[in-house]
């Protein structure tokens, strides 16, 4: 979930390292490809062209009926909010392996998009949940009927936080919360770690909690809290917040977030250390840089990663249309616009 907020406020926590057992380093294994497939994103723009790094949607994606047109038919195209989802599918030698990373906002969405690309959702043999808010996991609602049962669900045990927005002088928003007994009962298999985990024969990792190390990344204004039990309290961390990493043979790490909320950064960086890998290729997915609270951190974040001069930098979900231009600026040959029904090629 992206809130604004208020300007200065993400300045009112300190940052603090992850708690947990680091694994570090961890022998991540190379791959020879990896494709991401955005299934849902904030955007959809029917008109961006492809080249040898990404393919997009056809134009033409999704016939639904339509009384109003003489073919009766219409062409749909893709479906955009907010929310995000994506297919990441890791080839190694003559074998795919294919993960769920978060499933959008509303039930259909990625059921709906998966169906007009022409994927087949059966095909996926695990999901990970980059954290618990809602437009990361509302399209689990959806997917029970598509997946086999025992389906294992990589999550972060704070996943199940019950979270609210509480901004001054607004109404209060209670966001919905995961049930891990509902998703046990539908058929998930349900695997908690605060730790990096090794998927894919070792060839995917997903970090665990991030470590915070950067000052200027200091999460949710004091309007994002968490049900401590007792009482309502100020979440900055959303400690929850988890990322995929691949690691391209011959070209370096292909980093994967929902939101970013620990900072775009520090993920990166929390990736180089788990990995010993220093290269990073490609960084994908929501950057938590929109609002005024974040804005702030548009800049030092840009500077970090213009040095770490990434082949490929595809910014989604809650970026913000203000990052989205420092970006496109900062990195022109990296940067590429994100929209649903995009696949995004790194080849060895």
């Amino acid at each position: 979930m992206c809130d604004g907020g208020q300007a200065g406020e993400a300045q009112a926590s300190a940052p603090r390292p992850a708690e947990g057992t680091a694994l570090d380093p961890i022998a991540l294994q190379p791959v020879d490809e990896v494709r991401i497939t955005t299934l849902v994103d904030n955007v959809y723009d029917g008109l961006l062209t492809g080249d040898d790094r990404v393919t997009r949607a056809e134009f033409g994606s999704g016939r639904v009926t339509a009384a109003q047109f003489e073919e009766g038919g219409t062409d749909a195209g893709m479906r955009a909010e907010h929310g995000f989802a994506a297919l990441v599918a890791v080839h190694r030698g003559a074998t795919t392996t294919t993960l769920l990373f978060d499933t959008g906002l509303s039930p259909d969405a990625v059921v709906v998009n998966s169906d007009r690309l022409g994927v087949d959702l059966s095909a996926a043999q695990g999901i990970v949940l980059s954290h618990g808010h809602f437009d990361h996991a509302g399209g689990l609602a959806g997917l029970s009927g598509r997946l086999r049962r025992g389906m294992p669900m990589v999550v972060h045990p704070a996943a199940w936080t019950r979270r609210r927005l509480a901004p001054p002088n607004r109404e209060i928003f209670d966001l919905p919360t995961l049930s891990r007994r509902a998703l046990g009962g539908e058929g998930f298999e349900v695997v908690e770690r605060r730790e990096p985990s090794l998927l894919v024969d070792g060839s995917v990792l997903i970090t665990g909690e991030v470590d915070r190390t950067t000052e200027f990344e200091r999460g949710m204004p004091p309007a994002h809290q968490a049900w401590t039990g007792a009482g309502w309290e100020h979440d900055p961390l959303v400690l929850d917040d988890q990322a995929l990493v691949v690691h391209v043979r011959d070209r370096g790490l292909v980093v994967l977030t929902g939101c970013g909320h620990a900072g775009a950064v520090n993920i990166v960086r929390h990736a180089r250390r788990l990995t010993g890998v220093d290269r990073l290729y490609a960084l994908l997915g929501g950057l938590h840089l929109s609002g005024p609270a974040f804005e702030p951190v548009i800049p030092p974040t840009i500077d970090a990663l213009t040095e770490l001069a990434p082949a490929m930098v595809v910014p989604a979900h809650c970026t913000g249309w203000r990052a989205q231009h420092a970006l496109a600026t900062a990195l022109p040959d990296a940067w590429l616009p994100g929209s649903s029904g995009s696949t995004y090629r790194i080849a060895a």
